[in-house]
């Protein structure tokens, strides 16, 4: 059985810093994409950041570009999402899945996979 499990939410405030986790077990995912989305009260589900199978090419939305580094662990089946100069407007349930491919050149990017899903972490940014 494949699970994919997310740690590291939490309350922070406006400015601070979070680091999710998200470790998978039942199969390996050394040879795919992996990434994150959220999904804040009442807004459907966005894509977040993506990191290729070789952690050579990360792609990220719009709106964390700069802030958030996605990156990954393969030996440990494990991708990371560090967070820094936190919003209010991040505030959502943070969930990884995988694999997850991002079209080449595609902006913004399009992205297909995602046959495995965690069931989230919460962050919550105060203001």
């Amino acid at each position: 059985q494949v699970q994919l499990v997310e740690s590291g939410g939490g309350l922070v405030q406006a400015g601070g810093s979070l680091r999710l986790s998200c470790s998978a077990s039942g199969r390996t995912f050394s040879r795919s994409g992996m990434g994150w989305f959220r999904q804040a009260p009442g807004k459907e589900r966005d894509f977040v950041a993506a990191i290729s199978w070789t952690g050579g090419d990360t792609f990220y939305a719009d709106s964390v570009k700069g802030r958030f580094t996605i990156s990954r662990d393969s030996a440990k089946n494990t991708v990371y999402l560090q967070m820094n100069s936190l919003k209010p407007e991040d505030t959502a349930v943070y969930s990884c899945t995988a694999p997850l491919e991002v079209v080449a050149g595609s902006y913004p990017p399009r992205y297909y996979g995602m046959d495995y899903w965690g069931k989230g972490t919460l962050v919550t940014v105060s203001s």
